[in-house]
């Protein structure tokens, strides 16, 4: 799959606010360390790609992921079920290419309680559009997966997160025009 870069340009002044179905998170993303990463989120984002979006992996202390298309069509309910069974099709849908790594670049690159960072396969250059929440500190992953954004509001929101919640919407604000 072709590596994509993005054409929007993170100025490091950007934060998303993530509508879920139980409340806003809002996250400070890291442009200036993560530019590849931030600038295809924003994009996608902006695009609506994220709207109506389910999580679809929740694992107690360490991560909720969400922004799988192939959840898009599913009601909660059938993601849950379908997140069950290892033959399900969750975690595996992309937005049709994947982006450079970043976590061997980005200074600040640390998996702390509330990061957002992007999911990826066994190939370093994967992610594309699925992106997880740190439930607590989880160091073990600062050599593998870009980190590209700080939950500065919504922590609470965070744990209260499981299979079948929506993310209804993705808003960016300070987005350079």
């Amino acid at each position: 799959m072709a590596l994509y870069t993005p054409a929007y340009q993170p100025t490091g002044e950007e934060v998303a606010v993530i509508k879920t179905s139980k409340g806003d998170i809002t996250v400070q993303l890291a442009g200036k360390d993560a530019p590849i990463h931030v600038g295809n989120f924003v994009e996608l984002a902006q695009k609506g790609f994220y709207d109506n979006l389910k999580f679809h992996r929740y694992v107690p202390g360490f991560v909720i992921q969400g922004g799988c298309p192939n959840t898009r069509d599913l009601t909660p309910e059938e993601v849950v079920h379908q997140a069950a069974s290892p033959f399900g099709g969750l975690g595996t849908g992309n937005p049709g290419y994947s982006i450079k790594e970043e976590f061997t670049t980005n200074p600040n690159n640390s998996h702390e309680d509330g990061a957002l960072a992007m999911a990826r396969s066994q190939n370093p250059d994967s992610a594309g559009s699925q992106f997880y929440l740190c439930l607590g500190p989880q160091h073990g992953l600062d050599s593998g997966y870009t980190v590209f954004g700080q939950t500065i509001e919504g922590l609470d929101v965070i744990a209260t997160l499981r299979v079948g919640d929506v993310i209804e919407g993705i808003e960016i604000k300070n987005a350079a025009e």
